[in-house]
């Protein structure tokens, strides 16, 4: 769009039809602009639909977009040339919230700079949130309009959002007629917004303390902001679905599963963080490899990829889904009662007697025949198997295999009477 354009109509900018997408690329690169496509496909109701307007986006589908306050219209072509009327509505500020927004970017010289390099910067959409103002639209915020009758988002008003998705990269002043301004209006006014600002009469600076006032006033700090709040649910990672073909060796599918596998962990771990005695407790090493496959089975939904762990791993599906029973009920040294048949030393041996005859001191006691750390009681098909961390873990046996009963417990008799299996 040339000046000589924008002076005509500040309030109306049209911007020829872009080439065809190259395949394999997404169509945002900046922050905002993967913003405004999440908008589009956290809400849409049928990511088919989606999908379809991202390959018409990619084809050259759509002509001309008009961009004005408050929506945008372009012409899409179906694959067979027929052209629907496409609109996309947006929601206006209020002088309000106009006056919030141009205030906070007034009062940080950055903030305009950046706004003129056709940036923005995330700060300022963090405090105008804060504020009340959303200057990127969030889920339901785009309100999709089309001539071929569908009242959700559709391929053609999808493909008209793909493709201001690669203008928004390019100018971000679009977003923001979008929101009821034109970019002269805009910087006129953040101009004279900052020159009152600097002209404004300044509080004497502070001429600070003597260093030894300071020394002595040590003591007296701050307290620590408080923290963060969990977020309710873990991040979304975006989607590498797109229909240029992966590399040869790019497993998308697992990578996909991966990065979404590793927000659900990293919001558990914060969850743990934030726990009333977190410090207290004592932090536990890193995974092995086997562990982390088991872990990723228990997340895993897909069965595809369940079976794809289990291959990795060396197991048949039946033995993973065992362990992962076992981790359900106690993680990794849940896991370790499963699969490590190990002996105990004199020592161990001798506190595991001394637990099981305190288990049942004031009662008749099972007959429990010893094998290693594996107590199996006669003519039953129960059996407590003795953790390296001390622990007794109930199984039971089922088809000719030892299956996991519950969690562990200090005490042989509880971890017994507690199997539901009984």
């Amino acid at each position: 769009m040339n000046t000589r354009d924008r002076d005509r109509d500040p309030y109306e900018k049209t911007f020829p039809a872009l080439p065809p997408a190259p395949g394999g690329r997404g169509f945002a690169r900046t922050w905002w602009g993967h913003a405004w496509l999440r908008a589009l496909e956290d809400s849409a109701l049928d990511g088919t639909q989606v999908k379809q307007g991202r390959r018409y986006a990619r084809s050259g589908a759509v002509g001309a977009v008009s961009v004005r306050p408050g929506g945008l219209t372009a012409v899409v072509r179906d694959p067979d040339g027929t052209a629907h009327r496409t609109d996309v509505l947006v929601q206006e500020f209020t002088e309000a919230h106009w006056d919030q927004l141009l205030g906070l970017a007034a009062a940080e010289a950055g903030y305009i700079a950046a706004l003129l390099d056709r940036e923005v910067p995330p700060e300022l959409a963090e405090d105008a949130a804060a504020a009340g103002v959303e200057l990127l639209p969030g889920i339901g915020d785009l309100d999709p309009r089309c001539d071929c009758g569908e009242w959700d988002h559709c391929p053609h008003t999808a493909a008209l959002c793909y493709q201001v998705a690669r203008l928004l990269d390019q100018d971000p002043f679009v977003l923001l007629l979008l929101r009821g301004r034109g970019e002269r209006e805009l910087v006129d006014e953040l101009e004279e917004r900052s020159t009152a600002e600097a002209q404004a009469p300044q509080a004497p600076a502070d001429e600070g303390i003597l260093a030894a006032e300071a020394f002595a006033a040590g003591g007296v700090r701050p307290g620590l902001p408080p923290l963060p709040g969990l977020p309710q649910a873990p991040g979304q990672p975006p989607t590498l679905d797109t229909e240029g073909e992966p590399e040869p060796d790019l497993d998308v599918d697992a990578v996909e599963f991966l990065a979404q596998a590793a927000a659900t962990e990293a919001h558990r771990r914060l969850a743990e963080a934030l726990a009333p005695g977190h410090a207290d407790r004592a932090p536990t090493g890193p995974l092995t490899l086997i562990e982390d496959a088991v872990r990723l089975t228990a997340e895993a939904g897909d069965f595809r990829v369940r079976s794809r762990l289990a291959a990795a791993t060396g197991r048949s599906r039946a033995d993973m889904e065992l362990a992962v029973r076992a981790w359900g009920f106690g993680a990794g040294p849940g896991l370790a009662a499963l699969e490590d048949d190990w002996t105990p030393d004199r020592s161990t041996l001798a506190r595991a007697r001394a637990a099981l005859v305190a288990a049942w001191a004031d009662g008749e006691a099972p007959v429990l025949r010893r094998i290693r750390a594996r107590w199996t009681e006669a003519g039953t098909d129960r059996q407590l198997r003795l953790g390296r961390e001390g622990r007794w873990w109930p199984y039971h046996r089922e088809a000719g295999r030892w299956i996991p009963s519950g969690p562990s417990a200090p005490d042989p008799g509880a971890a017994l009477e507690a199997d539901p299996a009984r």
